[in-house]
């Protein structure tokens, strides 16, 4: 990739991260203001979530900013792991916060019932609530799947689930509504505190999925099937006689892809770097601007492909 189009790359992360902070910003506000007015524990969970979201936001636009910085003598391979040390600070913010959730809705639900305000102005927050995340998580997904970025991909799959856990909490609130009217189902007017509950879990689902992804990534953990993509991919190089020690590791939106291959070795020198330039092609189609090192070793005279 050339430095221009690195600078457009750059760009294009940090504008679709900061957009999320604004976002954010906005969407807390707003929620505190009516939990207020409503004393309504479901908001106060999603304005909760949303004071995390802009934490988790604020740190996935330091993260990609950082991120992009090139290679130095302290961090031979680039500064990718900040985006998954990012999500994975995100992930334990996000299960404390579930946990508090779920210990506020239990005390409401058997000691401590408080009484809630299904308002209109409640309905109405939840409803901008869920206009913002499609939007903004629709621009995370296009960022993160263009430049292959885990920590505005994490963003973009937190604020997909605040589209579905902001539904349910408007599920709560018009069950407190009909509790009023249909004496019959009186017991819907416990629907907000159950509502939190329900949020709280999908977090804990969310996040820890997001959390093994993370780790392994730390870990450097192999993408599952890629090595035998790499194989392959160096295999189908006129020359090659053998692809082994295969080795991937991620940084961030990274790649790092090492591999050994057998060829002729009586080919000349040229020809067998021009075959390995061919290979490194042929893998970053596979994985676009991974950083690809071939080791060429002399195959013995005996040595052929694999079922010749």
């Amino acid at each position: 990739m050339t430095d221009q189009g690195k600078d457009i790359k750059s760009r294009e992360k940090r504008s679709a991260a900061l957009s999320s902070v604004v976002a954010a910003i906005g969407l807390t506000t707003f929620k505190l203001i009516v939990c207020i007015l409503t004393n309504s524990l479901g908001i106060l969970a999603e304005a909760a979530h949303s004071g995390l979201d802009l934490v988790a936001a604020g740190m996935t636009y330091f993260a990609v900013r950082t991120s992009d910085k090139p290679p130095d003598d302290a961090h031979n391979f680039g500064h990718g792991k900040i985006e998954n040390l990012s999500a994975l600070f995100e992930t334990l913010l996000l299960l404390l916060t579930s946990a508090w959730i779920i210990y506020e809705a239990v005390n409401r639900l058997f000691f401590h019932p408080a009484k809630v305000d299904a308002s209109f102005w409640a309905f109405i927050v939840m409803g901008a609530s869920i206009f913002i995340d499609i939007t903004r998580s629709r621009i995370l997904y296009k960022a993160a799947r263009k430049y292959n970025s885990q920590a505005l991909e994490a963003d973009a799959l937190h604020f997909s689930t605040d589209i579905w856990s902001s539904s349910v909490v408007i599920l709560g609130l018009l069950g407190i509504v009909l509790s009023k009217y249909l004496p019959g189902i009186s017991w819907m007017k416990e629907a907000d505190s159950l509502a939190a509950m329900v949020v709280a879990v999908i977090v804990v689902y969310v996040s820890a999925q997001l959390g093994w992804r993370t780790i392994s990534a730390l870990l450097d953990t192999a993408p599952k099937g890629m090595a035998e993509k790499v194989e392959q991919a160096a295999l189908s190089v006129n020359g090659v006689i053998n692809a082994h020690d295969i080795r991937i590791r991620t940084s961030g939106a990274h790649h790092f892809i090492d591999l050994h291959i057998f060829m002729d070795g009586d080919m000349p020198i040229r020809e067998a770097h021009a075959a390995t330039e061919v290979i490194e092609e042929k893998v970053r189609a596979i994985v676009p601007d991974a950083d690809v090192t071939v080791h060429m070793e002399p195959a013995e005279p005996q040595a052929t492909r694999p079922g010749e």
